[in-house]
């Protein structure tokens, strides 16, 4: 429709012979305008339509320090001293510590290029099997970390990236004080340096699983629970488990998009003593 207009203005000017200065202006700049508000279109369906297949822009993107895989502290003895702890030291996480916690949540143990079967077109396949276990390996959990006092890290609220292991930067805001309400006023989420929030895609497995899908992703976010527990626990961190809190709240403070429904909330900071010897 805009070229039409275009082309009757050009016939309409040489057919009229009216080629003075001010018409000629005129012409350009009804043009420019043209022509901007269908760049301006075409970019904003370009974003909108990005979905979840959309690559991230770099900026946005903090690298983590690589995750180590082996230490001295054993699983044995992450089991006997895990315990749930809710108050922390005023002091805050490094960036280290942020990067193994959330490899050991959802990080990447191995490569796996093809997709598992039946897996939910609407959604990109990472291309890797993960640090917990899930039904099918269609991981339907999705980190977010709420960064308050982490070294390297300005505060604000990330995504966690496992084929990246990376966060993406979703606000600059510190919501830790909102979330805190969002959880019934506890205390230790609005205290600690950094709280793990999981949000759940049950698409992801409803495709594949059907009714039986809910179950399954529970029983995942308790196996990544039970991750962040023993990990905090051999880098001498303390966290807990808290399930409390009201979803709508917590879903609009995150700004969770529509498919995607809270379900733990893990507070993480420097245990105010060895776990070991308590």
């Amino acid at each position: 429709m805009k070229s039409g207009v275009i082309v009757s203005l050009v016939k309409f000017g040489a057919g009229g012979k009216i080629f003075s200065g001010a018409w000629l202006f005129s012409l350009i700049c009804l043009l420019f305008t043209i022509l901007a508000m269908s760049s301006s279109g075409l970019c904003s369906l370009a974003a909108r339509s990005g979905g979840t297949q959309s690559v991230e822009p770099a900026a946005r993107l903090v690298p983590l320090p690589a995750p180590r895989y082996d230490s001295q502290f054993s699983v044995e003895k992450a089991l006997k001293t895990r315990q749930s702890v809710r108050e922390y030291r005023d002091a805050p996480l490094t960036l280290a510590e942020v990067s193994q916690v959330l490899w050991a949540a959802q990080g990447f143990t191995r490569e796996r290029k093809e997709p598992p079967s039946r897996w939910n077109p609407k959604y990109e396949w990472q291309g890797g099997l993960r640090t917990a276990p899930s039904a099918g390996a269609l991981y339907p959990m999705e980190i977010y970390l709420l960064a308050g006092k982490v070294d390297g890290l300005p505060g604000g609220l990330y995504q966690y990236l496992p084929k990246q292991h990376a966060l993406k930067k979703v606000t600059d805001a510190d919501k830790r004080k909102e979330l805190c309400q969002a959880a019934l006023n506890q205390p230790q989420v609005e205290k600690a340096p950094a709280v793990i929030v999981m949000a759940a895609v049950y698409e992801r497995t409803s495709y594949k699983y059907g009714e039986r899908a809910e179950r399954y992703v529970h029983m995942e976010a308790g196996s990544i629970a039970e991750n962040i527990y023993l990990q905090a626990t051999a880098l001498d961190l303390g966290t807990v488990l808290i399930g409390a809190f009201s979803d709508p709240e917590v879903k609009k403070v995150l700004a969770l998009p529509a498919d995607e429904f809270p379900l733990v909330i893990m507070p993480l900071g420097q245990s105010p003593a060895p776990l070991e010897k308590k």
